[in-house]
């Protein structure tokens, strides 16, 4: 980067970091601290504003699984084994997604209970992630399986809105308590209606999963369109989505035109650990004039605060010069002037 120029790859970015604060530049430890402060930064910049910056904002659409009630099955009572009879569980279906899944759900007939599928071992054998409570199902037994979870983006952080999944497809968001009270079954099959965010992370796993549960569960193959925030505030050379700046010629998405807004943040965070609240204080106050006139720039079509005067009264006015009425007009300067008695 020329010094000339705005920073734009992690490396300006904390060697500027590392010029500001007049530090020796080279050295491991400083750079590290700063390349800290600078990921710190790029994060804290969208904390509780992602939602309004159009620049982390992204699109995906959800297919959800047509339910399946091909062949008839059989299982026992106190058994996770459950036999199917001309059952194509594990063959592709017209979209190349097999007609059963991990964490489906199964619905047996005479019962509306439904059961997590765990496994899908074969076209004819399924495992539950539960035992069979109910009385034991003899062959030729009805089944429904369906799904009413689906997998978000891997770099899905949250909704852009709150309230509203897709607003293509009319699904409303609910939190996740009011859902389980409101479907605490949930094997009402039809078009989606009502969703709600689930988180999940594995035993042994820092890794979230982030999945979205529909009511009514899906009875055929829906495209959900939804947008949304990502996770992802960085971006390699080669065009690799990351959550974090790690090589030097990674960018943030954040447009070039307002990246020195992660440089006087990190500023103040550097100076705020240095214990110089005066620099820190400066510097944030730097950072908050930025952030307000970014917020100004990005909100394209945003309501303005605006100066209107009332101007109808002078337009009833001009209209009606003289008085009609007994009301006065705007030049009505009495008789003499009207050539009244």
């Amino acid at each position: 980067m020329a010094a000339s120029e705005q920073p734009k790859t992690f490396a300006d970015l904390y060697t500027a970091l590392e010029n500001a604060t007049r530090v020796s530049t080279g050295i491991a430890a400083t750079e590290t601290q700063a390349k800290r402060a600078i990921n710190i930064a790029l994060h804290d910049l969208h904390l509780g504003l992602d939602y309004r910056l159009p620049w982390a904002e992204r699109r995906a659409v959800i297919r959800t699984q047509d339910d399946y009630t091909t062949g008839t099955v059989s299982t026992t009572k106190g058994s996770t084994a459950v036999v199917g009879a001309s059952t194509l569980w594990s063959t592709n279906n017209d979209f190349g997604v097999d007609n059963a899944r991990a964490n489906g759900r199964i619905v047996f007939s005479g019962s509306r209970t439904p059961y997590v599928v765990t496994t899908v071992t074969d076209d004819t054998n399924i495992v539950l992630a539960e035992r069979f409570t109910e009385t034991s199902l003899a062959a030729g037994s009805t089944y429904t399986y369906y799904e009413d979870e689906y997998d978000l983006a891997s770099d899905f952080l949250r909704p852009i809105d709150m309230q509203r999944f897709s607003n293509e497809m009319s699904i409303d968001l609910i939190p996740r308590t009011e859902f389980r009270r409101r479907y605490p079954v949930n094997s009402t099959l039809g078009r989606p209606s009502v969703a709600t965010i689930l988180d999940f992370a594995p035993s042994g796993s820092v890794t979230p999963i982030r999945r979205v549960k529909f009511a009514p569960a899906p009875n055929d193959i829906f495209q959900i369109p939804y947008t949304y925030v990502t996770a992802n505030l960085a971006v390699s050379s080669a065009g690799v989505a990351a959550a974090n700046l790690s090589a030097d010629t990674d960018e943030p998405i954040v447009p070039l035109r307002y990246r020195h807004a992660i440089l006087y943040h990190a500023l103040a965070g550097w100076y705020r650990d240095k214990k110089d609240d005066t620099r820190s204080q400066e510097a944030k106050a730097e950072y908050v004039d930025i952030m307000a006139r970014i917020m100004m720039d990005t909100e394209v079509g945003a309501p303005r605060p605006q100066l209107r005067p009332r101007v109808s009264p002078y337009v009833r006015s001009a209209k009606s010069p003289y008085s009609r009425g007994g009301i006065r007009g705007r030049f009505d300067r009495g008789n003499f002037d009207n050539m009244g008695d």
